[in-house]
C-alpha cells in the first residue's frame, strides 16, 4: 500500500461520509425503488471514474450516491416482488459492515476459528430444524448454484467409490431450479427431468419413471434432487416419497431449498417437509428468505466427512492446515478463499431470536394466501396455482406477453412496484414473490388494481 493510499484510507472525513451514507440508506422507510438506466446515460453522468491520478473518495462516493445507486433497483423495497428478492434485517446489514471491516479469512479454522465457530452454530441450527442428526454440518458458500454443485460432486464421488466410473445421471423435477441443469453441464453428467405434473410437486412415482428412463438410456443415476420451494411457484416436492425412492435405489438424496426450505421453521408448515430429515445434503439461501444480505448459501451434509474427502485441496502451502482434524470450511465445498458470509445471519439470529424469524416467515405465507384469495374474487384475474409458501402466480385474462411487459414497465416507471412477467408451459403470467415482512396487503391490492 502506497503512502497516498494509506493516507486516503485514513481520511476521517471520508470514513464519516461513508458511515453517514450507510446510516441514511438504512434509515429510509421505505427505501427508494429506483430503476436501471442505459449505458450511454451512465457514461454521460458518471463519466470516467478510473484514472491514473484517481478522482478522490468524496467524488467517487458522490457519483455512487447520485448516479450509480439510483440506477440499481433496491431488492429490499417492500414492493420488489420479482424473482426472489432480499429483505435483510437491520442487524444482518450492520454486521455485514463489520465482516467487511474485519478482514477475516473464512477458509480455515486456524485463521478464522471464532468466525467459523459462529457460522457453524447457524449451520447446526439449520440442520436440527431440518431433522438431520447431530454431527451434520457444512459451509456457507456464495449461492445456491455453487451449493448444488458442491453437494452433487460429493454424491458422484460416493457413487464412484461403490460402482467405479459410469455414465452418470442426476434425477430431478421438471420444475427444479435451472442450476441443476447447469451443474450437470459443469460435471459432464446427464440430467433427467421427471414430470412434476399439474401440481408442480414431484412424486416418487414420477421420479421412478425418470430413473427407469435413465437406465434405459444406459445411464447410472447417482443422485435424486428434491426441491423444497420451487423458484417459480414455491411448491414443495413429495420429499418423503423421494427419500424412500432414493433409499431403494441407493441414490444420494439432495434437497434444493434455496428459497423455500426456510419455511421449515414454521410449525404449521413442517408436515410439508417430511422426508427432509433423510436428506444426504441440502441447501438454503439466507439472502432469500432468512433476511440476510447477499450473498450466502448454507450447504449442509448429513455426513460432512464425505464432503471433506471430496473437496479438501492439497498443496505444500496447505499442509499446515490439513495435518489435523480442524473444521476448515474450504474442505466442504468447491471453494478455498472465502468470506465469512454466514456471520450476518448469525448476528441477526442471535440479536432477534429464532421466534422472530418464525413469525416473519409465517407472516409472508399468510399474506400470500390472503392476496391469492383476493385474486380469486376478481373476474379479470386467475390463479395459476394456489400458493403453498409465499409465491403467488396469476394471470390477467386476455393479456399476451407484450401486455404484461408494458404493464410491468409502467409499474416500475411509477416507482410504486417492481413486478415482472413470467410464464408457465409457454403461457405468460406474473407473480408476487413475497419475502419481505414489510410488504403490505394494501399495496398488493393496489398493484392488482393497475391491471384493470
Amino acid at each position: 500500500m502506497t503512502e497516498a493510499m494509506h493516507q486516503a484510507g485514513a481520511d476521517k472525513t471520508l470514513r464519516e461520509a461513508i458511515y453517514k451514507y450507510a446510516a441514511e440508506r438504512m434509515a429510509m422507510n421505505p427505501v427508494p425503488l429506483d430503476k436501471p438506466r442505459s449505458k450511454s446515460d451512465l457514461e454521460l453522468n458518471a463519466g470516467v471514474t478510473i484514472s491514473e491520478a484517481g478522482i478522490g473518495g468524496q467524488k467517487a462516493l458522490s457519483i455512487f450516491e447520485e448516479v450509480l445507486a439510483p440506477a440499481t433497483i433496491s431488492t429490499d423495497h417492500p414492493n420488489f416482488l420479482s424473482f426472489i428478492p432480499a429483505a435483510p434485517t437491520e442487524a444482518a446489514t450492520l454486521f455485514d459492515l463489520v465482516v467487511s471491516a474485519s478482514s477475516i479469512y473464512g477458509g480455515s479454522w486456524t485463521e478464522g476459528a471464532g468466525a467459523v465457530f459462529a457460522e457453524n452454530q447457524v449451520l447446526e441450527f439449520l440442520a436440527s430444524e431440518a431433522g438431520l442428526p447431530k454431527g451434520a454440518g457444512g459451509v456457507f458458500v456464495q449461492g445456491g448454484t455453487l451449493g448444488n454443485l458442491s453437494a452433487l460432486v460429493v454424491a458422484r464421488d460416493v457413487a464412484a467409490a461403490k460402482h467405479g466410473n459410469q455414465d452418470w445421471a442426476i434425477i430431478c423435477s421438471s420444475e427444479a431450479h435451472s442450476s441443476v441443469k447447469s451443474v450437470g453441464k459443469v460435471m459432464g453428467v446427464t440430467v433427467i427431468s421427471a414430470d412434476a405434473s399439474e401440481t408442480g410437486s414431484l412424486t416418487g412415482a414420477a421420479a421412478a419413471v425418470a430413473i427407469k428412463d435413465a437406465k434405459d438410456q444406459g445411464l447410472t443415476p447417482f443422485a435424486l434432487v428434491g426441491t423444497s420451494g420451487t423458484t417459480n411457484f414455491g411448491i414443495i416436492d413429495q420429499l418423503s416419497e423421494l427419500a424412500d425412492l432414493a433409499a431403494e435405489n441407493d441414490l444420494w438424496f439432495h434437497v434444493d431449498g434455496a428459497y423455500g426450505l426456510a419455511g421449515v421453521l414454521v410449525k404449521e408448515l413442517k408436515p410439508a417437509y417430511l422426508g427432509l430429515e433423510r436428506a444426504d445434503s441440502f441447501i438454503v439461501d439466507p439472502h432469500k428468505w432468512l433476511f440476510a444480505p447477499f450473498d450466502a448459501c448454507a450447504l449442509v451434509y448429513r455426513d460432512p466427512d464425505l464432503a471433506r474427502q471430496t473437496h479438501t485441496q492439497n498443496g505444500e502451502y496447505l499442509e499446515i492446515l490439513n495435518k489435523n482434524d480442524d473444521w476448515n470450511p474450504s474442505d466442504f465445498a468447491f471453494n478455498l478463499t472465502r468470506r465469512v458470509r454466514g456471520l450476518p445471519l448469525w448476528f441477526s439470529l442471535a440479536t432477534y431470536g429464532v421466534a422472530a424469524y418464525r413469525s416473519a416467515i409465517k407472516s409472508n405465507v399468510d399474506l400470500a394466501k390472503k392476496i391469492a384469495a383476493e385474486i380469486s374474487t376478481r373476474a379479470n384475474l386467475k390463479l395459476v396455482r394456489s400458493p403453498q409458501l409465499s409465491v403467488v402466480v396469476f394471470e390477467r385474462i386476455g393479456w399476451d406477453a407484450p401486455d404484461y411487459e408494458a404493464w410491468s414497465k409502467k409499474l416500475l416507471a411509477s416507482q410504486f412496484a417492481f413486478v415482472v412477467p413470467s410464464s408457465h408451459l409457454g403461457k405468460p403470467n406474473t407473480r408476487f414473490a413475497i419475502v419481505n415482512p414489510t410488504t403490505k396487503y394494501e399495496d398488493l391490492v393496489a398493484i392488482l388494481n393497475t391491471m384493470d
